[in-house]
């Protein structure tokens, strides 16, 4: 299936089919001089397989983890693209995560002022949320994401097979994304999770999250409004994550505990019933000063305030701007009793 996310002069092709990585060279333009990037706990063949089908490749294999997105590891990529005279007709291809993607797609945004970028997501996270809207970034300071350029990619290519090798803790860590985008704004998704078996409707998940996603973005492309309901359970989902007690808990994970407070109390227990489906619910000793500050030390909070999405009805969303003390007064009341 191919989905058209129409930006303009910046539209792009999403084609997801399973396979599809062996046929890579039929939909990418890999005439040329490309800079593969992968990382470490990418199967090692997944990048192999894409530099085969290039002219001319040099793979670059980073550490796994968010320590990649550094600006030590920028520098080695530009490094890299110098070193190999790499030129404006070049390209950049990520095969990895959510951290290679970042990564590389902002290596490929500042090299000569932007070269060509694809993105072929290895993790159903990265499948379903981060390889498309154009969001590219690095970590700084010890803030997430606070370093990058709104860079669309030229093509995204998803094959759902490269899910296989994936430990069931990472698909868990993807769905949460998919969760969030079934609460604000696809009721038949939330369903799926709800009343069908998770595994045999896979594609069909990625492929309604994907659709939600480009709409969003279409309307929104660099997050003056609308876009922010991609938010939804990361304000509080971000300051789990980055508590030093938490640290161990993955993306999604963290977010899927954010977006329980962010519920109506009418739908929280149904939320909470395909969070604990999807093994996205757990019990944890939270450090609420530690939360605060990380959550908004950020940079979607404008003073003593931030915009966040609510949802008190499956598939509709209303984004308030809030005290950030009353944000963490409803994570409080939403996560402390359990």
């Amino acid at each position: 299936m191919t989905i058209r996310m129409n930006l303009g002069e910046d539209s792009y092709d999403i084609i997801v089919e399973r396979g599809i990585l062996a046929d890579v060279d039929k939909h990418l333009k890999l005439d040329r001089r490309v800079l593969v990037v992968t990382d470490s706990g990418v199967p090692a063949q997944y990048a192999k397989t894409v530099a085969e089908k290039c002219r001319e490749a040099v793979i670059c294999t980073v550490e796994m983890g968010e320590g990649s997105k550094s600006l030590e590891v920028f520098g080695k990529l530009l490094q890299t693209m110098l070193d190999n005279g790499f030129s404006r007709k070049d390209c950049v291809v990520a095969v990895g995560g959510g951290v290679v993607g970042d990564l590389s797609g902002f290596a490929a945004s500042a090299y000569m002022r932007g070269i060509d970028f694809y993105n072929i997501p290895t993790t159903l996270l990265s499948q379903i949320d981060s390889s498309i809207g154009g969001k590219t970034a690095i970590n700084f300071g010890g803030v997430k994401n606070i370093v990058g350029a709104f860079y669309q990619p030229k093509k995204v290519i998803i094959d759902p097979e490269l899910l296989k090798t994936l430990p069931e803790r990472q698909i868990s860590n993807g769905l949460a994304e998919a969760i969030k985008m079934s609460l604000t704004s696809d009721k038949e998704l939330f369903d799926i999770f709800e009343t069908k078996d998770i595994e045999d409707n896979i594609d069909e998940i990625i492929i309604r999250s994907l659709n939600v996603k480009k709409s969003v973005v279409e309307q929104d492309e660099k997050e003056a409004g609308l876009r922010r309901i991609l938010n939804f359970g990361h304000t509080i989902g971000h300051g789990i994550e980055s508590s030093e007690n938490l640290s161990e808990l993955y993306h999604g994970e963290c977010v899927a505990l954010g977006m329980i407070p962010m519920c109506g109390e009418k739908i929280r227990p149904r939320v909470i019933e395909v969070l604990k489906k999807c093994n996205l619910y757990r019990t944890l000793e939270y450090d609420w000063q530690k939360i605060t500050d990380a959550a908004f030390h950020d940079k979607k909070a404008d003073g003593d305030t931030v915009a966040v999405t609510i949802v008190d009805e499956v598939g509709s969303f209303e984004i308030k701007t809030m005290k950030c003390i009353d944000v963490i007064g409803l994570a409080k009341e939403g996560l402390g009793g359990i």
